[in-house]
This record gives structure tokens, C-alpha cells and sequence, in this order.
């Protein structure tokens, strides 16, 4: 799932510094694309942010629990372990409900 995220942060870059240069702008078309394109991504994006933030988390407080020097610290370790347990699989569903890809003919304005 994190190599998804990275190719999604890498798309979100590129859109992010095209639609900031000036032939990107005077071409409206491609920038009204590029602009809806990113404010995609950055759904995405920020998600990705969090999913690496809670993993690092998740990583780190292992890490601590395994060294067990300092009492204390093992048991705030072992309470960042649980959040991040708990938190990790509500937002890989996020994310994989975000990765679905979108119908074109959604963005359509359509009364019946």
C-alpha cells in the first residue's frame, strides 16, 4: 500500500509545481484540469502523511519496548503502540476507499 501512497505523493508533487508555472496558468483548460487533479491528490496526500506518521510511530515504540531500559518509557511506547494499532487499520480502509478510482462522469452537473 505505501508504494500506491508514493506514486500518489510523486503525482501530487508534479500537479503541485505545474500549476504554479506561468504556461501551465495562461492555459485554462489544463489548469482547471490540474487544479481539480490536485485537490484530489491532496486528500490522498495528506493521508499517505498520516498512514507513514502512525507506521513510524508503530516502529519506533517497538523499537523502545524491545530496548526495555527505561520503565517508563516502555509503557508510553507501549500506549503509542496501542493508538497506532488501533488507528492503522480505520485509515488503510480510508485509503483504499480513496484509491478507487473516480468515474469521469461524476464531475458532470445531471438532473433526472
Amino acid at each position: 500500500m505505501l508504494d500506491k501512497l508514493n506514486i500518489v505523493k510523486q503525482r501530487f508533487d508534479e500537479v503541485s509545481d505545474l500549476i504554479i508555472q506561468p504556461a501551465v496558468i495562461a492555459d485554462q483548460q489544463r489548469y482547471i484540469k490540474l487544479n481539480k487533479e490536485y485537490k484530489d491528490l491532496k486528500v490522498l496526500a495528506a493521508k499517505r502523511d498520516e498512514y507513514v506518521t502512525l507506521a513510524n510511530n508503530l516502529q519506533e515504540a517497538e523499537e523502545i519496548i524491545s530496548d526495555g531500559s527505561d520503565p517508563e518509557m516502555v509503557e508510553m511506547a507501549k500506549m503509542q503502540m496501542d493508538e497506532a494499532k488501533s488507528a492503522l487499520p480505520k485509515l488503510e480502509e480510508e485509503i483504499k476507499y480513496l484509491l478507487i478510482p473516480k468515474d469521469p462522469e461524476d464531475a458532470k452537473d445531471v438532473v433526472m
